[in-house]
């Protein structure tokens, strides 16, 4: 066979799978969250959400929404120097992100069925 034949069938059988995967992958919510920050931050996604009386007070004095925390839950950076991931029941992560002038950072305490955040801080250029 020649070499073109092979790369004609190459193409076809390339393209037919292409398509098959678009049909039966299309309308599902699909998502490759392979890396450990994208793990945590999805597992926190998924989770009800409570805050403390101590993060609830940060959000009224500084006049900022709590809709920004499902912001910085899509978008964040987990620092995971700073958090503590072998404590039990619950791990304790710091997440930070936001626009360039306000980077929040929010240290939420991560357990089965609930996600609290336990505080929340304006970020300070390092």
């Amino acid at each position: 066979m020649k070499l073109v034949h092979r790369l004609a069938y190459y193409g076809l059988g390339l393209f037919f799978g292409i398509v098959i995967l678009i049909f039966f992958l299309g309308g599902k919510k699909t998502s490759c969250d392979y890396s450990p920050n994208a793990r945590v931050l999805k597992n926190i996604r998924i989770k009800e959400r409570q805050f403390s009386e101590h993060s609830m007070n940060f959000f009224k004095f500084k006049n900022i929404d709590t809709s920004v925390v499902s912001q910085i839950l899509e978008n964040g950076d987990v620092d995971f120097n700073k958090s503590n991931t072998d404590t039990e029941p619950c791990n304790i992560y710091f997440i930070s992100g936001g626009e360039e002038s306000t980077i929040l950072e929010l240290e939420i305490e991560n357990c089965d069925s609930i996600a609290t955040i336990q505080n929340a801080y304006i970020k300070k250029d390092e």
